[in-house]
């Protein structure tokens, strides 16, 4: 017989962490799983082993996590880092591996904060050795205060690009050079967003900061950059581009890519969740009411993993699922709910002003979302935009169907790295929106899991 449990949350990011907060203040036993084997997320990685110099280097948005940490001493939150979720049913049966030894459990009410992943970065040589998501680098330098040596490129678009160039440098690192790939006609679609994007100027602040940091740090800045290539034969040795007419190729060791993040879909789109395509964002976002729930009874989402907003927005919906399951669990009366969820609201509101401009500044430029035929899509099974437009002219109508032309999808990955970019490809080439063209469908397991881990699942 499956055990049950009143509340369980997967992730410890700042949505987890504040739902969590929310609930077990309420009087709910809790159960939070995370993969990560400290709290707190992308965001606020490694928080509880981050030394003052560390602080110092990765900013006071860093350190704003650290009051997420207090609902780690709860007597009424099991915690378990190290667990890695592989499957989720509607019934809201979670199955996660921890310590080599898989486990079931059951919950009555369910908040998914798996957060969000960078978006890919195609094109010609990105898959070189060398070459890396410039969030992967600040993984490293969080987690184990790892600053990237020699010539250091960072190429891309978007405010983390420039907030881990300020943070390398905080660190003593050197940046050879940083590439803006931003399209220039980014900026003026946005202005209009602008006087809304002032409700919230700490955005604005610490963009022109890091800028002015860059600019004292010398570092080349080269904007409106296209026809991104990375070349080398063993591992990446230059970065070439075009400005204008003009070409150029700066030498690198060490490429660091953005172009923004999307939601983390792995367990949403298993559990076969209604999903909305967001053109503006470029990215797909589960559909969900005004308290994170979905159309699945007691599975809620909260976080970037339900629509990208960044980490003081996650953590108001976090806030606000919380507050929903102890309702829902019967610890709460309506009114409650609601007076405790007013002041929330209206903070989210505030983030929410910003994503306008920031989603119409930074959107990505088209040569990423739809690379040359010679590019590397699928990196698990060596699969080409040409090839992907080559099934479409032979009948392939969508992303699932090229897993019986040649296997994109079906690699270690499953599709993380590749389906956005694959889904787009169609699209063009079929001359349709993405919400007909669809993404690939999530079956279990969502993470590798060995059969001696199954074999000792304990059956409570």
């Amino acid at each position: 017989m499956t055990e049950n449990v009143p509340l369980i949350v997967i992730g410890a990011g700042p949505a987890g962490l504040c739902a969590a907060a929310e609930a077990t203040s309420a009087g709910v036993q809790t159960l939070l799983l995370d993969e990560q084997s400290a709290p707190g997320g992308q965001i606020y990685r490694a928080m509880g082993h981050t030394g003052q110099q560390g602080r110092a280097i990765l900013g006071a948005d860093y350190t704003r996590g650290e009051s997420l940490m207090q609902v780690l001493e709860s007597g009424l939150l099991d915690y378990r880092p190290g667990a890695g979720v592989w499957q989720v049913t509607p019934e809201r049966e979670v199955y996660f591996t921890i310590a080599g030894k898989a486990r079931t459990l059951r919950a009555e009410r369910l908040v998914l904060a798996t957060g969000a992943m960078e978006r890919p970065m195609p094109f010609p040589g990105w898959t070189l050795p060398g070459v890396m998501g410039a969030g992967a680098a600040q993984v490293l330098l969080k987690s184990s205060g790892l600053v990237p040596d020699g010539g250091v490129v960072l190429a891309g678009s978007g405010p983390l690009l420039f907030l881990v160039a300020g943070q390398i440098l905080n660190a003593g690192g050197r940046i050879a050079a940083l590439v803006e790939t931003t399209p220039r006609g980014n900026l003026a679609r946005a202005l209009p967003y602008l006087p809304a994007m002032a409700r919230k100027p700490s955005y604005l602040t610490k963009g022109l900061a890091l800028l002015a940091q860059i600019r004292r740090a010398k570092v080349p800045h080269y904007r409106g950059a296209h026809g991104l290539t990375a070349c080398g034969r063993d591992r990446v040795e230059a970065l070439g581009f075009t400005l204008g007419v003009r070409a150029h190729e700066l030498p690198c060791q060490v490429l660091l890519l953005h172009q923004g993040v999307t939601p983390n879909l792995q367990i949403t789109r298993a559990l076969g969740l209604a999903h909305d395509w967001q053109p503006l964002a470029r990215s797909w976002r589960p559909r969900l009411d005004a308290w994170g729930c979905s159309e699945i009874e007691g599975i809620a989402v909260a976080g970037d993993g339900g629509g990208i907003l960044g980490a003081q927005a996650s953590a108001h919906q976090g806030r606000l699922a919380g507050l929903q399951a102890a309702f829902q669990l019967g610890k709460l009366s309506q009114a409650e709910r609601d007076a405790k969820a007013g002041p929330i609201r209206r903070a989210l509101a505030v983030e929410r002003a910003a994503r306008p401009f920031l989603d119409r500044l930074f959107r990505p430029a088209e040569e990423f979302l739809n690379p040359p035929d010679e590019t590397l899509v699928c990196r698990c099974e060596e699969v080409t935009a040409g090839q992907i437009r080559g099934y479409v002219a032979l009948g392939c109508l969508g992303p699932n169907q090229t897993k019986a032309f040649g296997r994109p999808g079906m690699g270690p990955c499953q599709g993380r790295l590749c389906g956005s970019t694959v889904s787009e490809i169609i699209a063009r080439a079929r001359g349709v929106d993405m919400q007909e063209v669809g993404a690939y469908r999530i079956r279990p397991p969502i993470k590798p899991v060995t059969l001696a881990e199954m074999a000792a699942m304990d059956e409570t």
